[in-house]
């Protein structure tokens, strides 16, 4: 598994995030596993809201920011989507630049990192439906983080030492599933 390579996927953009300190703590509980977790924050890729001509699933992209998005996601074998909870979904810019590809998703892993009132439990739940339509296999083990215990005054990360073990579940499953995925690509 020493090849697999999993993308953590920031998706906040907003201003004094607290997704960024989350995404950080995934990555240092990542240090040491068997497969190269590299982060990717949303706001080093800005896209606008998704204005490609042709449905992406075509792979028909006609726009550069497009062509430079999916090939950031394609190498990847697996992804951990660390997502806020706003107005019980995702985030917009998530969601949108997930809307901008369509194979470079396909039969590949996912497993999910929610912060918010509730965990971003409700967040993780709709990922997990996209997840579905895009051909991503997503894991059972999942993390939440609540504002209001994980956070300092719900801005200040601080999460319970009784998360780190689950990271570690979390990345196991994921880890076997983009490897037993790798196979079909």
């Amino acid at each position: 598994m020493t090849d697999l390579r999993i993308a953590v996927i920031l998706g906040s953009t907003r201003p004094g995030r607290n997704g960024k300190a989350v995404a950080d703590w995934v990555m240092e509980q990542a240090q040491g596993r068997p497969a190269t977790y590299e982060l990717i924050d949303l706001a080093d890729h800005p896209l606008p809201l998704l204005d490609e001509p042709i449905p992406p699933s075509q792979g028909q992209y006609k726009n550069e920011h497009t062509k430079k998005w999916a090939a950031t996601i394609a190498p990847f074998d697996g992804y951990v989507f660390v997502t806020p909870e706003y107005n019980h979904s995702t985030s917009g810019a998530l969601k949108n630049a997930i809307d901008f590809a369509y194979a470079e998703w396909n039969d590949k892993a996912a497993a999910y990192v929610g912060y918010g009132s509730l965990g971003g439990a409700r967040a993780v739940e709709h990922l997990r439906a996209i997840a579905a339509e895009l051909q991503i296999a997503d894991v059972r083990q999942q993390l939440n983080f609540i504002l209001a215990t994980d956070f300092k005054d719900f801005t200040e990360f601080t999460p319970g030492d009784h998360h780190a073990p689950l990271a570690q579940d979390m990345f196991a499953q994921l880890e076997r599933w983009a490897g037993a995925l790798k196979t079909l690509r």
